[in-house]
């Protein structure tokens, strides 16, 4: 079991416990917006078996018919995790129209603002995990499980002013619009997650300036390569794949630059762990004269 499958069951268990507590409260004490945030939780221990399942399959090694990994099958995971936020969105503004006006009890409250805690607490977990670890899965993992301290917040707030319906009536309403705001906010996840992860599909390249100039330093450190003329790095899921193109000698013999480019491929890999294809095409240099 990988270092990512680990996380990601300590979430689904966490995610089961909360989502029941949420679901099971807000019936007892009334309060739609519990149970729909009840189920939100509940939506969480689905995309974390996408997301298990999905980091399985992106570290398995290349084969036959996949020559360079497996490593988009996380990005194919993230869009099923963000259509699946994007359903329960529209699912919580759905029934917030159309849900009977309750005034939820104070033990709701109490239940929710424990929730918050525990959940705000697995949100920094699964974020600080996927920062270490680099992986995009626990990251969308991570920013849904904010949305639900979010949303929870907002039941919590729904809560307390509805106990004044009595004096003023618009607090009745207070849970619905609390069920709506939550769909709002799950409906920002989900473009949020959707976005990047189409994005990776189509193979976004790495902007980090400060990481580029490095692999370029790397290349330049040998004398023999007169010109870096391409270098893309592409998100392969959990790793990083480099077409490189530089320019040598045009009389420099085949096998010396062969060598080198093993020279450079070897030293680029040794920077970093997380690079695992590199192509280096050589190209002819002629001293341009003015």
């Amino acid at each position: 079991m990988n270092k990512i499958t680990k996380v990601m069951l300590t979430s689904f268990f966490t995610n089961i416990f909360l989502s029941l507590i949420k679901i099971i409260t807000g019936l007892l004490g009334h309060a739609g917006a519990l149970v729909a945030d009840g189920f939100h939780s509940l939506s969480d221990t689905i995309t974390d078996i996408f997301a298990i399942i999905g980091s399985k399959i992106s570290n398995k090694p290349a084969d036959k018919e996949h020559p360079l990994g497996h490593g988009k099958a996380e990005y194919v995971t993230c869009v099923f995790i963000g259509l699946i936020i994007l359903f329960m969105g529209c699912f919580i503004i759905y029934n917030s129209l159309f849900d009977d006006r309750t005034i939820p009890s104070m033990f709701v409250a109490t239940v929710t603002l424990i929730t918050i805690f525990l959940k705000l607490l697995l949100s920094k977990f699964l974020l600080y995990k996927g920062k270490v670890y680099q992986s995009s899965i626990l990251t969308a993992s991570g920013k849904e499980s904010f949305s639900d301290v979010l949303s929870s917040f907002i039941v919590l707030v729904s809560v307390l002013l509805a106990q004044f319906a009595d004096k003023y009536s618009i607090f009745m309403y207070a849970d619905a619009v609390a069920m709506f705001i939550v769909g709002l906010l799950i409906l920002k996840i989900a473009y949020g997650v959707l976005n990047e992860s189409i994005s990776n599909l189509l193979d976004e390249q790495v902007t980090d300036t400060e990481y580029i100039n490095k692999i370029q330093s790397i290349i330049n450190k040998h004398e023999e390569v007169k010109n870096i003329d391409r270098l893309i790095i592409i998100k392969e899921g959990p790793f990083y794949k480099i077409d490189i193109e530089v320019s040598m000698d045009k009389n420099m013999k085949l096998s010396q630059s062969h060598n080198i480019v093993e020279n450079i491929e070897t030293e680029i890999k040794n920077f970093d762990n997380k690079i695992k294809y590199i192509i280096i095409h050589t190209n002819p240099y002629e001293k341009t004269i003015y």
